[in-house]
Order: structure tokens, then sequence, then C-alpha cells
């Protein structure tokens, strides 16, 4: 295997742990979003569904670049399982400001994620997917930003 071939596989493989973890909290936030409750929740509610809306959206564009690189994405709820560094969260009587703190800690270890697959893409020249991982790094950064204020 060349150097530029391991680049090339070491970046498949950080794109497919991304996408465990996009998936993973996705299904984090959807699930606060329906179990938020409190002062805030109308708030809250709305909030968590659109940036699951917006977390999800990504899980395609973040697969089709894997198969675009010659890779196999995950197959299963197991192989997203195997791969996320997203902490399951299972209980649904969690405090609200305790799913933003959550929600905020993982966005915000979410974007050095993106970052480093960047850092990837670059190293095996891959210009697509490094210019693209600019536009998810900044959505990220919003959510984190916003999930912060709820904090302050």
């Amino acid at each position: 295997m060349t150097s530029k071939d391991n680049s090339k596989a070491a970046l498949i493989d950080s794109l497919n742990g991304l996408l465990a973890d996009t998936l993973a909290l996705y299904v984090k936030t959807k699930n606060f979003h329906w179990h938020v409750r409190g002062p805030q929740f109308h708030d809250l509610h709305l909030l968590f569904d659109a940036q699951a809306t917006e977390i999800f959206a990504l899980t395609d564009v973040i697969a089709e670049r894997v198969r675009k690189l010659g890779g196999k994405t995950l197959t299963s709820i197991g192989s997203i399982a195997a791969r996320t560094t997203i902490k399951n969260q299972d209980d649904t009587g969690l405090d609200a400001m305790a799913m933003v703190r959550e929600l905020f800690e993982d966005n915000t270890a979410y974007v050095a994620t993106l970052k480093a697959t960047k850092e990837l893409a670059g190293e095996a020249g891959d210009n697509a997917t490094d210019g693209i991982i600019d536009d998810w790094t900044d959505q990220a950064e919003e959510r984190a930003w916003f999930l912060r204020e709820i904090l302050a």
C-alpha cells in the first residue's frame, strides 16, 4: 500500500467514525427533543428538533463521501455503536439544563472530530471532503454556540 493509499484509508476510517458520531448525536438530540420538560420546554423542544434535523441531513452526505472514495460505510446499529464516541444517555428524567449541557459538550467534541477529519482529507489530497467539512464545522459550531448561550 502506498502512502497515498494509507492516507485515503485513514480518511475513510475517520469519515466512518464521523458518520457513527453523527448518527449517535442525531438520536441523542432527538431523544432530548422528545423528553425535555420544564419552563423552557417550548423553546428547547423546537431547538432540539431543528438541531436534530440539521444533524440527520449530514448522514447521507458523509456516507456518500465514503462511497465516492471507494470505501464501505457503516451497516448496522451495532457498527454505529462500536464506532461512536458520543456517550449514550438513557435517562429520560434528565433536567433540561443537563440536556443542554450534554449536547453542548457533544457538539464541541464533534467539532474536534470534524477538524481531525479535515486534516486527514488534506493529507489524502481530497479537496472535496476538505472543503465540505468547513460547512459541517460551521453548523456544529453554531449548534454549540446556541447551547452555550442557554447555559450562560
